[in-house]
């Protein structure tokens, strides 16, 4: 979609021309209009959102209520430019509404207080004749959800000839049947009635909130008055990103890539210090050396925090980036902190604490699954090259359907197990993998963290192959489903990842790294060698404790089948549990493409009737009853 950003002085009739004959075409026009005025319009739209700045007082903060909308118009209200602006919204109406059959100017402006006077938080003002009932109704409905800092809402409908805020005159004429003018009047809750300081928490809440209930206004009054039939109300959103959404997306994505938090606050020496702590007969506290960091965390945060996200003006974008510079914040925080106090708790804001259900089915898995299993001894491995040479067919396999695929196999000295970082398949030196878990590590390993970064690196926003905040629950939830769906959980594997939970269980209760190794050896049964390695991954670093999130995030993967969640999304990239529900929407605003690979395992018969029985409410612990 071509772009038409320029400046203007004034508003002319060749302008206008020009605007009209860009909608007409069906391209995205955003321009800079005088005194300060924008129009934005991402392409052919039943609808127009306005706002006219008052003249007489400071109004801080409501313009910014509009701002992310696929169509809307911030104007001045001096009155030498009304009869101009009523002359654009007139072309534009016409223009908009030729492939619709109708158009809908939405005016916003926020109420003057009156201390006797308490207001509502919403008043709408809608036209006596030629009423858009539904339109109205969800309007109505849909604003008496909104809950801004635990305030509840309250709603006033008025019904009047001629709608345009007070002291202004309607940009829109009376008389067509097709046009319609709807005002919607909002109580500043978003600054101070006094000094006029905004409150920014709340102006965020509220924006993200109403941008929401305008989508499904829109849709309701396009399918009860238009000809078009959107299938989601998303699909009336932005399509179209504006340059500060590619800066702040190529900035962070940046800082993402120039460090890998895993890498800083795993250990060099896990070997020796595996056989030193032997040889001590467990008495010793293990001593891990560590890389050198590579980055300056303060000089890092200051180019994070010199990010310009709130020139975002789309809501969800916006939240999406807030939580990812949050996210790497905290990040960065734990690479200075690693090996202080400090650490653990810093780690503990990353992944969360353990709650109920979480801890009883780690405690279940325990105690229902035999820590004494046939396949517990499997002596059948894979040497670290034989292993290799079979993921370099494995990403072959995947090269063959995208050449583009880049991720490659390296077998490293100093790292220990195996890994993806950044799409490439990192390998320990002393790593084995028993025969029979070959597939199901490639499934996991290459078919979900490979493919997600791949699939994310095909997006326009890279936030999707750095990963979104939070993400590695359902990533890593998605990658122990993967080793299921491949036909390689095991039961001794779901063990493991239910000792990681009480490993890092007891960090956060105070215990010491022999106590963990102890516990975890003595109480549940796990080998010497095994427990040591799930008290170093909990250890590491002051307390790295996201080996929580493996079956969290199994579990609440198992529950977002059951209710019909989309598979396929979850492939798109690294995406968030907590924000598929955004996913979502930039799928159906078209932002985001479709994924590029798919998992080998999903081409499978089998796969498929495992997924069947999925979506019908299975539980972690009848995934292995299915397996065994």
């Amino acid at each position: 979609m071509r772009w038409m950003e320029t400046m203007t002085t004034n508003i002319d009739n060749k302008l206008i021309a020009t605007i009209g004959e860009a909608l007409a075409r069906n391209e995205l026009v955003r321009r800079d209009l005088p005194d300060g005025s924008r129009l934005h319009i991402d392409r052919q739209l039943p609808f127009l959102c306005v706002y006219r700045r008052p003249m007489q007082r400071e109004d801080a903060g409501t313009e910014r209520l509009l701002l992310g909308e696929a169509a809307y118009l911030l104007a001045t209200s001096r009155e030498r430019h009304y009869s101009e602006l009523v002359q654009l919204v007139k072309e534009i109406a016409q223009r908009q509404s030729e492939p619709y059959g109708a158009f809908l100017l939405f005016e916003l402006w926020s109420a003057e207080s009156e201390e006797d006077k308490p207001l509502p938080l919403f008043h709408i003002y809608a036209p006596r004749n030629g009423t858009p009932q539904r339109a109205l109704e969800v309007l109505e409905s849909e604003l008496l959800t909104i809950n801004i800092e635990g305030q509840s809402t309250q709603v006033e409908l008025s019904y009047q000839d001629s709608i345009h805020p007070p002291g202004l005159r309607p940009l829109l004429a009376d008389g067509k049947q097709n046009f319609i003018t709807i005002g919607l009047e909002v109580n500043p809750i978003y600054r101070d009635a006094e000094t006029g300081e905004l409150f920014p928490f709340e102006l965020r809440e509220l924006h993200h909130a109403l941008a929401r209930v305008l989508k499904r206004t829109f849709y309701t009054f396009t399918h009860s008055h238009t000809t078009k039939r959107p299938a989601h109300f998303y699909e009336l959103g932005r399509h179209a990103m504006t340059r500060v959404v590619d800066e702040v997306d190529e900035r962070l994505a940046a800082i993402s890539q120039r460090f890998d938090l895993l890498l800083h606050v795993t250990p060099i020496n896990v070997s020796q210090a595996w056989e030193r702590f032997r040889r001590s007969e467990f008495g010793h506290h293990p001593e891990f050396i560590y890389r050198p960091r590579s980055i300056d965390p303060a000089l890092m945060k200051r180019e994070l925090f010199s990010i310009p996200i709130e020139q975002i003006e789309d809501p969800t974008l916006a939240h999406i980036y807030e939580e990812k510079r949050n996210e790497l914040d905290r990040q960065i925080t734990l690479v200075a902190d690693r090996n202080t106090p400090r650490f653990l708790y810093g780690s503990q804001q990353l992944f969360g604490d353990i709650d109920q259900k979480l801890l009883t089915l780690s405690e279940d898995i325990l105690q229902q699954i035999s820590p004494h299993l046939p396949d517990d001894h499997d002596s059948d491995f894979l040497d670290v090259e034989q292993f290799a040479e079979i993921a370099h067919d494995e990403i072959e396999h995947y090269r063959n359907q995208d050449s583009s695929f880049t991720s490659s196999v390296e077998v490293r000295d100093d790292i220990t197990g195996i890994f993806v970082s950044k799409g490439n398949l990192l390998i320990g030196r002393d790593a084995r993998v028993p025969r029979l878990r070959v597939a199901a590590t490639l499934a996991h390993e290459i078919g979900t963290h490979a493919l997600t970064y791949h699939n994310g690196q095909q997006q326009p926003l890279r936030e999707f192959y750095t990963g979104m905040a939070g993400y590695e629950p359902l990533q890593e939830g998605l990658a122990v489903l993967a080793e299921y769906l491949a036909g390689g959980l095991s039961r001794p594997r779901l063990r493991l990842l239910a000792g990681r939970v009480k490993a890092v269980q007891s960090i956060y209760q105070g215990a010491g790294f022999i106590e963990t190794f102890c516990v975890l050896h003595d109480q549940y049964g796990f080998s010497q060698a095994t427990a040591f390695n799930i008290a170093m991954r909990v250890y590491r670093g002051g307390g790295y404790t996201k080996d929580v999130v493996y079956l969290r995030g199994l579990m609440n993967l198992l529950s977002y089948l059951a209710q019909d969640g989309d598979l396929e999304m979850l492939l798109l990239g690294k995406v968030s549990h907590e924000q598929l529900a955004l996913v979502e929407e930039l799928q159906w605003r078209k932002v985001l493409t479709p994924a590029v690979l798919r998992p080998r395992y999903l081409d499978k018969p089998e796969t498929q009737q495992k997924l069947a029985r999925l979506r019908k409410g299975v539980s972690v612990l009848e995934l292995i009853s299915e397996e065994a």
